[in-house]
């Protein structure tokens, strides 16, 4: 398997327990590594052979504005299954972080790790 990766992708939307956090977007920072099938069934340079990154990306970015999700590990899990309907796609690991969300802290946040049919 090969690997694509979407590397400090930020984004914007209400994540949190707190009621300031429900009232204010806040950052939230995505890191996604996919797993695909070998690079070497796409020589002939064929895009539809390749995963695409940017609907990826947009998708993420769609769904953290929108979601309003009370903690990091259920937009993880949210972010994963997105990843994961793209049929060359067959197992993610995705990172999310809230910078500064604890004082003395650049991050806190998750990781996890998905598989088709897991």
């Amino acid at each position: 398997m090969d690997k694509v990766f979407i590397k400090d992708l930020l984004a914007r939307g209400i994540i949190g327990l707190n009621d300031w956090e429900r009232e204010k977007e806040q950052d939230v920072l995505v890191n996604v590594t996919l797993f695909t099938p070998s690079f070497e069934n796409m020589v002939n340079d064929d895009l539809s052979e390749s995963v695409n990154y940017r609907t990826i990306a947009k998708n993420i970015l769609s769904h953290i504005s929108t979601s309003k999700r009370f903690t990091v590990e259920a937009l993880a899990n949210d972010l994963a299954k997105i990843c994961l309907e793209d049929p060359k796609v067959v197992k993610v690991i995705l990172r999310v972080e809230k910078p500064a969300a604890v004082r003395f802290s650049k991050s806190v946040g998750v990781e996890i790790e998905r598989s088709k049919g897991a």
